[in-house]
């Protein structure tokens, strides 16, 4: 292994992920937890959207969103679903592949309740990915659940996470002249042990 090969020691995919995401956060100058999340719909037709990871697990992957918007609906549908994360300032990116679960516990629970105030409430206020009037009326929205769930509002019961368990993962990073380095593990569906591939850039 050379000195470059280094960023990806390790044989623990999701040890990889959290170091290299921990080294985004101090170079990236936006969200370095954004995500292009990868759905389809019922006819196999792809979708794409930008998405915030919010914890990598010990064997997963988690973010949080409305159970009723189309990303959802496409999830539980298809049972999987894939995404990037790339960082232009360090160069690198992570694409991941797996099968889908909801999290809708207590750890939903905790996550809920540690977002801003404004950002409960307008969990609650919009229909997400459904036709709306006017900014207006999803501000008026905004103002009648305030003044009816106060300053603690509960979890929607619509609204929780999703937690990516992967049968793929690979790691890219730049290299001169595009001769990038790229490392893939694998994995059967419910398996533990991976498989490490070198690939062709």
């Amino acid at each position: 292994m050379s000195d470059r090969d280094g960023i990806f020691a390790g044989g623990d995919p999701f040890e990889i992920a959290r170091r290299w995401l921990a080294e985004a956060e101090a170079t990236e100058p936006n969200d370095p937890n954004a995500i292009a999340l990868s759905t389809v719909d019922s006819s196999g037709l792809p979708n794409a959207r930008m998405v915030l990871l919010k914890e990598i697990e010990a064997d997963a992957f988690v973010f949080y969103t409305n159970y009723e918007s189309v990303k959802a609906q496409e999830i539980e549908g298809a049972g999987k679903a894939a995404f990037v994360m790339h960082w232009k300032s360090l160069r690198r990116q992570i694409r991941v592949r797996g099968t889908v679960s909801r999290e809708e516990g207590p750890q939903a629970d905790a996550y809920y309740a540690s977002r801003s105030l404004k950002s409960r409430l307008g969990a609650w206020a919009s229909a997400q990915s459904r036709p709306l009037s006017s900014r207006t009326a999803l501000m008026a929205e905004v103002a009648k659940l305030t003044s009816k769930l106060g300053t603690n509002p509960p979890r929607p019961p619509f609204w929780g996470g999703y937690r990516i368990n992967p049968s793929e993962i690979e790691f890219w990073a730049d290299g001169a002249f595009r001769l990038h380095d790229r490392f893939r593990w694998t994995r059967a569906e419910g398996g533990d042990g991976w498989q490490i591939s070198r690939l062709n850039p």
